[in-house]
């Protein structure tokens, strides 16, 4: 089967946001998704509309316009949610993002009137009913469907530094995991989940989608929810592998990494370089290691085995990276990773709030704080432990950013 690739002309951004309706008075999930969409009719019930269902009623995702830069992709993001925090306020419900919330069990959570998500209820049964995770997803334009699979390819690299900077999940139904991210195993259970197959070229994805369609085992390209895919609608590679991140200054974090990568391997097929493409197994084995172990994670290096710090590699990448954010002006937000290095990541912030003796309701007041807040305030590492779009299409302005809006990602 022949899959058009509707290339982008430049690295155009997208961001989705996943964010958890929070009772101010018990720190608990608010089932509210449909009366509070319903109070912004604009925002939600317009073709492709910034503000949006999940699957549980306890979510709303907020979508960007076609973004040229990060900043665009920050002042779209704050704007839908303004108007969100307008119809909040008087509920007494706060937003906060995390991989999963602290507290909350699947069990309780009501489903959203959607019929593509009851669908997947009916055919995915208990491994979609325990979806209760929440991430962000960013996409970032690709000018050629030739270029899109090895840059998939190079990006299934760096899985771990995606997931361990905005690694936020530790605990599950109230229980400390004794994970960085229980969301990665919760969402990746699905069986059209985790990371990409390798593939050598567009070929072979067109004819690998044609098997699994003929098979029956989707029913659409869109229900292939690899940690990072390809979008032929948008022209874009999406990266799928972030957690739930708690701030805006960290989601432009997220985007800024995203952008800054795919430029970079753009520019380095121009120049005839061979891109980052790295054998399954290490691949696999490189997620395990970020899920489990988050920053202080041991990466392999290459297919000997060979391995480096995860902060190291983190590093090394950020400063390679800098020259090509500051031409996409986006090097401040960049710079974020840095200070999360420094500070933590939120699995160890919150953690850090158990460890000075607080509970998981003081941490769920920590996350709506930073979500309001938007920083990253400084919190002590604890003890024993580490130190702590939406998709662009090329042709279209900056000043359509607003107006230009596309579908939604497929799945949970």
């Amino acid at each position: 089967m022949a899959i058009e690739f509707n290339a982008s002309e430049r690295a155009t951004l997208g961001v989705e946001w996943e964010l958890q309706l929070v009772d101010l008075h018990t720190r608990h999930l608010r089932q509210e998704a449909q009366q509070v969409l319903g109070e912004l009719p604009d925002l939600s019930e317009t073709d492709n509309p910034p503000l949006r269902h999940e699957l549980m009623q306890c979510t709303v995702e907020v979508v960007t316009g076609i973004c040229e830069t990060v900043e665009e992709a920050r002042s779209d993001l704050a704007a839908s949610i303004g108007r969100l925090s307008e119809v909040l306020g008087p509920r007494g419900t706060a937003l906060m993002c995390t991989g999963t919330h602290p507290l909350d069990d699947w069990r309780d959570q009501t489903l959203s009137p959607v019929q593509r998500y009851g669908e997947l209820i009916d055919e995915m049964q208990w491994l979609a009913r325990r979806i209760l995770t929440f991430g962000v997803h960013v996409h970032v334009g690709v000018r050629s469907r030739d270029k899109a699979i090895p840059i998939l390819n190079a990006l299934a690299n760096y899985l771990p530094h995606f997931l361990a900077l905005t690694a936020s999940s530790p605990f599950w139904s109230g229980h400390d995991t004794g994970l960085a991210s229980s969301r990665s195993i919760v969402f990746g259970a699905l069986p059209t989940a985790g990371p990409p197959p390798h593939l050598p070229h567009w070929n072979a994805f067109e004819e690998y989608m044609e098997t699994l369609l003929r098979a029956g085992t989707i029913s659409s390209i869109k229900e292939v929810w690899w940690d990072v895919r390809p979008h032929p609608d948008f022209g874009t590679v999406e990266i799928r592998m972030f957690d739930g991140i708690p701030t805006l200054r960290e989601v432009g974090m997220a985007a800024a990494l995203s952008q800054s990568l795919v430029r970079l391997f753009d520019q380095q097929l121009d120049r005839g370089y061979g891109l980052p493409n790295p054998p399954s197994w290490v691949v696999n084995d490189n997620k395990w290691r970020a899920t489990r172990y988050g920053l202080d994670a041991r990466v392999i290096t290459d297919d000997r085995g060979r391995t480096v710090p995860l902060r190291d590699d983190l590093y090394e990448l950020l400063r390679e990276l800098r020259p090509v954010a500051a031409r996409l002006g986006c090097a401040e937000d960049l710079d974020v990773a840095a200070e999360i290095l420094d500070k933590g990541a939120s699995y160890e912030r919150q953690r850090a709030v158990i460890a000075d003796g607080g509970t998981l309701n003081d941490v769920v007041d920590l996350l709506v704080a930073e979500f309001r807040e938007g920083g990253l305030p400084p919190v002590p590492a604890a003890p024993g432990g580490s130190n702590g779009s939406r998709p662009g299409r090329g042709d279209t302005g900056t000043d359509n950013v607003t107006r230009n809006r596309g579908p939604s990602h497929a799945g949970a």
